[in-house]
């Protein structure tokens, strides 16, 4: 069983995120880049199910700059066996990154694709149910639990009644929530043994993928500066501003 886990290289969560000057994007010169936390629980579970004898191969692929071998790296130094990178300058939106996932898919055939729930710098959620609909196979959504029984997978996912157990065929798309595992820290032995592990380079040029934006930016803000609060005497007070301020009441 092989499975294909797909990361992104994204602005490291303890990063203060700080916008450009002139409003264009999000400042990422001399920013601290990482994996995407959601995509190391992914990689993080298709190593866990390696290490059980179910699955016999992992393979990460990105998709990105070519500073995103770093983060192919830190994965493989997790335990996955290779990577692929795919190649591109262009910020690709959810549908073109899932078009993408498919030609990778149609090339390397694995039973499962394993992704994080959703990007922490957009945000977008999209990209598993969009490639699950892509390649027509089932999917499982911000999973918490996952198992593995021949060709079938059970799953357990948070919905707003409490938790939901699944049972899906291979091959399948799932995308993995913060509280499927916990991510292992890599050694330094298997840092050093990650440079050697291969790691193919694509253009994205030679997989004939729609990348054009459906989406135009056309400004980026920072959120407005909170006003300070103000101390009430009493509820009778309270109420006043809420009705004749605020107008919430």
């Amino acid at each position: 069983m092989k499975i294909l886990v797909a990361v992104k290289r994204v602005i490291d969560y303890n990063v203060q995120i700080r916008v450009k000057a002139d409003n264009s994007g999000i400042e990422t010169d001399n920013v601290k880049m990482s994996m995407n936390p959601p995509d190391e629980n992914a990689v993080e579970e298709a190593i866990k199910l390696k290490t059980s004898g179910v699955v016999s191969e992992v393979v990460v692929v990105s998709i990105g700059l070519e500073k995103s071998q770093d983060i192919i790296r830190s994965a493989m130094a997790m335990g996955a066996d290779r990577g692929i990178l795919v190649k591109t300058d262009q910020m690709l939106e959810p549908l073109a990154v899932a078009k993408t996932l498919k030609a990778i898919v149609e090339k390397e055939n694995p039973d499962m694709v394993l992704l994080g729930k959703q990007a922490i710098d957009y945000d977008c959620n999209q990209t598993g149910q969009m490639l699950s609909a892509l390649l027509d196979w089932p999917q499982g959504c911000f999973v918490s639990r996952l198992g593995v029984k021949d060709q079938t997978i059970t799953i357990s996912r948070e919905i707003d009644e409490g938790l939901e157990e699944l049972e899906i065929q291979l091959p399948a798309v799932v995308t993995c929530d913060l509280r499927l595992n916990e991510p292992r820290f890599a050694s330094l032995p298997n840092i050093m043994k990650a440079k050697k592990k291969p790691l193919d380079i694509i253009s994205i040029d030679n997989l004939s993928v729609d990348t054009n934006s459906r989406v135009k930016y056309i400004k980026v803000e920072e959120p407005p500066v909170r006003k300070g609060g103000a101390m009430v005497a009493d509820a009778k007070e309270l109420i006043q501003k809420l009705k004749y301020e605020a107008k919430v009441i």
